[in-house]
């Protein structure tokens, strides 16, 4: 198997060593890929890639411009596009991707994480008798474990537990997760198993105890979703397929087929949306896989083309790590409304989501507040009344439209396909749409096989089930260890790395600046709480990183993590960007407001600075006025009624704490509600009652001000008697 022989001889250490350093579950999954119980048939018989790197953005524009005719042309960069035009180049077909924006930055980015079959699914395909539901989990089901298998530095296994209130529901949603377990058969990732109260509480020492019977735990995949869509994309580029993001589809290009008479689609007149530069890229066949987008590019084709996309938002929010086990989420399977919640571990950080509302479709969909509080009352249900579920500690929000669709072939036009719909056009356009990120790589084969089908098109079946994808192939677990051996990488920074990148970490680990410290040697961090580096900047442009929204939500997840330290990185990130890309002083500032707006709309930073305004109710008991004003006064000394960056510089000294002008110009700032320059006595009452009713958290004024106080508070004044009397 490719996998055992990319990994023969990495594992140094004893199976408990290993299983410490990698969480029992991601051991548990590793093992079974050494002792050959393989998911999945790896793909021995692909050739290598054409090219060792994925060629330069400019080469594949030219590539893009300069050849006669393709013989497949998608549209469309997410998961779906990128892996037709995988799946499609791997066959030997001559392959190009146009992307309007960059891969991955719509709906592929912006999901639960999860690679999943569908609990929900197999339910309802049980309780209906759906045959299509039930082959849809079963699908993805297999999907799920090829997942596991050829991207294993971006998937693991993730264990989820469903809580049980009631005792008749604990044999009721047992037999519903063993049934889940069966149907996976030998793609089952580990068998599920019931947990008592006290093993629950054990596991998830947060969770809600009161009328607690027990708990079940199932096993599903996670993963990073925007790594993993640009993996397949890279993937594509490096077997030969000329893939570009940034280039807009402005148009359909049409021929009458000589021997029919019929008019087909021919290519697309395409745009780059950086330069302003149109040609026409030419195909035998063109895809439309453009997601929620995909009424849009049907009516290029055909402008009575019934709508068939019934778009749908899903909202997600990201909460500090305290709140979930590091290696245990949780399902929620009956909110309030009858939706489903998950609450799970990622990246050091806790998800959850998702809502399920009608939306418009739109490139840049908001979080609205109402939906972020929707989920944050279903957490409220499901913690311990210890864990004060707090506004303010919603770090990030986003939305991704879920792109629902109607079978355009089906009588009932109104009923909405769970599955996916691949359709074909009177011109010859092919449409792939619906469908979910787990089993994007057998819509891209179905969609692929169409595609050879209509157009007559010469080639072989499949060929990507087991095929590793970009960093997969040479990746081990330990794989890190020597990045910090090699290397001089902080630990913490080396597993980032191994688990981004996979094999491709040495070379992220070559550009590493030097710290100027002992240890570590380099990798200096572009914020101090996240392991990325500034060399993920500079590797980032190589993977068609075009501006510093790509870098900073997509090459790195800063920007779905904590958008208050994406904001913080920003200056240093269009910095680098800019000494790589040649960018002028007027387009380094248009790049910083740019993706200030993006985390301020898209990513929730709207609805987490409009906790604190300056309308912002004081609500407040009177003993906590008077405690708040003596604290505000011991800055504010000359009781002016408004504090200034002098005043706190002041009070900082007088406790021998020292900070740069710059930051205390920031940290102002958050509180500084009319932007005059000062922090009124008003504006301090309204931050304090804000953190008090959890709308604000971790407020680097309040937190600086508490501090500064009680060292004040500590310092007595040393006795006359006991200084030998002075002067």
């Amino acid at each position: 198997m490719a996998f055992q022989k990319a990994v023969k001889g990495t594992i140094l250490v004893g199976g408990g060593a290993l299983a410490t350093v990698l969480g029992l579950s991601q051991f548990a999954h590793y093992r079974r890929k050494q002792m050959n119980l393989a998911y999945v048939k790896a793909a021995d018989y692909i050739s290598e890639p054409v090219n060792r790197e994925p060629p330069s953005r400019e080469a594949q524009l030219l590539t893009l411009q300069n050849t006669s005719e393709f013989d497949i042309l998608v549209i469309g960069g997410g998961a779906t596009g990128s892996g037709c035009a995988l799946d499609a180049v791997t066959r030997g077909l001559k392959t190009a991707l146009v992307e309007r924006d960059d891969f991955s930055s719509g709906t592929s980015s912006r999901s639960t994480k999860l690679i999943h079959g569908g609990v929900r699914y197999l339910q309802k395909a049980i309780m209906k008798l759906d045959i299509e539901q039930y082959r849809m989990v079963k699908e993805a089901l297999h999907e799920r474990a090829n997942l596991l298998e050829i991207a294993p530095h971006l998937s693991a296994p993730l264990p989820i537990m469903l809580p049980v209130y009631k005792w008749w529901q604990l044999p009721y949603y047992w037999v519903g997760i063993k049934l889940y377990d069966l149907v996976a058969g030998s793609n089952c990732l580990k068998s599920s198993y019931v947990l008592s109260k006290s093993r629950a509480l054990e596991h998830f020492p947060m969770l809600q105890k009161d009328k607690l019977v027990g708990a079940i735990v199932y096993y599903d995949g996670q993963h990073n979703d925007a790594r993993m869509n640009l993996a397949i994309a890279l993937t594509a580029a490096r077997y030969g397929a000329a893939t570009a993001n940034y280039m807009e589809v402005v148009s359909l290009l049409k021929k009458t087929d000589p021997q029919t008479g019929k008019v087909r689609v021919s290519g697309a007149r395409c745009k780059d949306v950086l330069t302003g530069q149109e040609f026409d890229v030419r195909a035998k066949c063109v895809i439309n896989a453009t997601g929620p987008f995909t009424d849009s590019v049907r009516k290029m084709d055909d402008k009575d083309a019934a709508a068939i996309c019934q778009p749908s938002a899903g909202v997600h929010i990201v909460m500090p790590g305290y709140y979930s086990p590091e290696s245990m989420g949780l399902l929620d399977p009956a909110t309030s409304d009858g939706r489903v919640i998950f609450f799970l571990p990622w990246q050091k950080m806790t998800i959850a989501g998702t809502t399920d509302t009608p939306t418009d479709v739109t490139p840049h969909p908001i979080p609205s507040e109402e939906d972020i509080n929707f989920i944050l009352n279903e957490v409220r249900n499901y913690l311990s009344c210890d864990v004060e579920v707090r506004r303010g500690d919603v770090l990030a929000a986003w939305s991704g439209i879920r792109p629902l669709v109607t079978d355009p072939k089906s009588a009932d036009t109104q009923s909405i396909s769970r599955n996916h719909v691949v359709d074909i056009s009177e011109s010859g356009l092919i449409t792939i749409a619906g469908g979910k990120w787990t089993t994007y790589r057998s819509m891209a084969e179905d969609t692929i096989n169409a595609a050879i089908k209509t157009h007559n098109l010469k080639a072989g079946p499949s060929r990507t089930v087991g095929l590793f994808l970009q960093g997969g192939k040479d990746w081990s677990p330990t794989l890190y260890i020597r990045l910090v051996q090699d290397y001089g990488l902080e630990s913490e920074v080396a597993q980032h790395l191994a688990a981004t990148y996979g094999d491709k970490a040495f070379e992220v680990a070559k550009m590493a600046s030097v710290t100027g410290k002992r240890w570590p040697i380099v990798g200096v961090r572009l914020v101090s709480e996240f392991p990325y580096i500034e060399a993920e900047v500079k590797y980032g442009i190589k993977e068609y990183a075009c501006t510093a929204v790509d870098m900073i939500s997509r090459r790195t997840r800063l920007a779905f993590l904590n958008v208050q330290a994406a904001e913080e990185a920003l200056p240093r990130i269009v910095e680098l960007m800019g000494r790589e890309l040649n960018w002028d002083d007027h387009k380094k500032q248009e790049q910083l407001e740019t993706a200030k707006r993006f985390l301020y709309y898209e990513m929730g930073y709207k609805s987490r600075s409009e906790q604190l305004t300056d309308r912002s109710e004081i609500s407040l008991l009177p003993s906590d006025i008077d405690r708040y004003k003596k604290r505000f006064h011991k800055f504010d000394a000359d009781k002016k009624g408004f504090i200034t960056i002098v005043d706190v510089q002041r009070v900082l000294e007088s406790i021998n704490v020292q900070m740069d002008e710059n930051t205390l110009h920031e940290i102002l700032n958050e509180v500084d509600l009319n932007k005059n320059g000062q922090v009124e006595l008003n504006e301090f009452l309204q931050l304090m009652s804000a953190i008090q009713k959890g709308r604000v958290s971790g407020s680097r004024l309040a937190i600086l001000m508490k501090t500064a106080e009680e060292n004040l508070d500590r310092r007595v004044p040393i006795p006359v008697d006991r200084s030998c009397g002075g002067l």
